[in-house]
């Protein structure tokens, strides 16, 4: 017969109703409980808080993808006891991290693809930390080469740069030197740079798709000013091109663009692949021109099946389900099909834009024909609500809008940001049209103003 475990009042717990259960009734919520419970009741206690959250599919906040195919949740669930870490015990999981990054090599115009530099990352976040201490190890070498001093390194970047790389600079001990906005120019150009940069900045970051707005810094444009820089000084400065949006789309909706390592300036880049690379985060990638970007002392060496496997990296131990997810994606879409999603992405942003600018409540600053993000202001006879009020009248219907300030010179901005994703398609997009249309008739019919409360100074994701 069954043997069942029986809690201190000798019922059986599996046998009673789930919402009945002694965990349902009571639990902690700032200590282990003190006996284990059902799976099925630590099952439902975590659901019911989880169900709390924003719906994902309504997020427009976020640029981290939020759907995936069937068969890669099922890749997924089957490959998340993979460390990543584990080379040896998981070889074929490191080869095809490999062969991801020699797809992204050739993505990417390294010179020698078929021996592309690289590595995996947690995200884009990583990706930045690991290309920036390249960009700082390398320009201390060739000082003390040279006799000089490696005291005060500095590394520059506009103003709208995402908070990653003032934690760089911060951990790093490297000064970081934005450039401001002006006017109605929200990201780094190359007529303002050369006022930032001198003998001791170890590299300029140049973004391939704001966070702020969704536009592309013209990083040919800035690569050509620092040639011109070096001409007259003989001072060479390297570009770290942070595409953690935009490298997952250029290639595919903006193949003429040049921005990527077709550029001789340009030394290393990453991405994330759990945004426009269409997988579950967390997952980035960091690439190198060559082997001469990255110093040999930053990288370490395990042993790989009596082989050698070098590796670089800030974290350890991580899931190699995602480098698995990442090229079921590569196999799954190719190239054709990252074009597809990307462009219908891409049309469905100029959709919204579209009708943004058929309401006179708005004002469209970006309107998504660079990443596929629209970003909108209030209009100028707009009085009685702002961005804030429309962000939280759109969170009753479900739909999760960001509404922030931009950075430092334009704080007087505040603004809209919806990001399409794969899975935001055009019936969705109508929805969110006719709620936000809702909403802005409700707040336009207030008898006089809405009420003001403290708002968030800045949005950093």
């Amino acid at each position: 017969m069954a043997v069942h475990r029986s809690n201190s009042t000798g019922t059986d717990e599996s046998v009673l109703p789930r919402f009945t259960r002694a965990g349902m009734m009571n639990v902690p919520k700032d200590r282990l409980p003190e006996g284990a419970m059902l799976p099925q009741t630590a099952l439902q206690i975590a659901r019911d808080e989880a169900a709390l959250d924003g719906n994902a599919r309504f997020n427009l906040a976020t640029f981290v993808t939020t759907w995936m195919d069937e068969e890669a949740d099922r890749l997924y669930s089957e490959t998340a006891d993979k460390n990543m870490i584990d080379k040896d015990e998981y070889p074929q999981t490191a080869a095809i991290e490999e062969r991801c990054v020699r797809m992204l090599g050739d993505l990417w115009h390294v010179p020698e693809a078929a021996q592309s530099v690289g590595t995996s990352t947690t995200g884009s976040s990583e990706g930045c930390m690991l290309g920036g201490l390249a960009l700082k190890r390398r320009w201390q070498t060739a000082r003390r080469s040279a006799g000089k001093s490696t005291d005060r390194p500095n590394i520059v970047m506009g103003g709208n740069v995402q908070v990653v790389w003032e934690k760089f600079a911060n951990y790093w001990e490297v000064e970081p030197r934005y450039v401001p906005l002006e006017g109605d120019v929200f990201h780094l150009t190359a007529d303002r740079l050369l006022d930032y940069v001198d003998e001791n900045t170890i590299g300029v970051v140049a973004v391939l798709g704001s966070t702020m707005d969704g536009t592309y810094e013209p990083v040919q444009e800035i690569c050509q000013a620092l040639d011109d820089y070096e001409a007259r000084t003989g001072i060479s400065v390297p570009v770290h091109v942070d595409a953690a949006s935009g490298g997952f789309i250029a290639p595919f909706v903006q193949p003429d663009l040049v921005w990527d390592f077709r550029l001789e300036r340009v030394v290393s880049i990453q991405s994330s692949g759990h945004k426009f690379g269409l997988v579950y985060p967390g997952i980035g990638w960091v690439l190198w021109r060559d082997a001469e970007h990255l110093p040999e002392e930053l990288v370490f060496h395990v042993n790989y099946l009596g082989g050698d496997m070098p590796t670089f990296a800030l974290n350890f131990s991580r899931p190699g389900a995602q480098v698995l997810l990442q090229y079921f994606q590569f196999l799954r879409l190719g190239r054709e099909g990252y074009r597809e999603i990307q462009q219908a992405c891409q049309d469905v942003a100029v959709h919204i834009s579209d009708a943004l600018r058929s309401m006179p409540e708005f004002h469209v600053i970006a309107d998504g024909t660079e990443l596929p993000v629209v970003c909108f202001s209030m209009g100028e006879g707009v009085t009685k609500y702002d961005v804030y009020d429309v962000s939280r009248k759109l969170r009753e219907a479900g739909w999760l809008v960001p509404a922030y300030t931009m950075p430092a010179n334009r704080e007087d901005l505040s603004v809209l940001r919806v990001v399409v994703r794969n899975g935001f398609s055009h019936d969705m997009a109508d929805l969110f049209l006719r709620d936000l249309r809702t909403a802005v008739d409700w707040l336009d019919h207030l008898d006089g103003p809405m009420p003001r409360e403290e708002q968030p100074a800045n949005f950093h994701h």
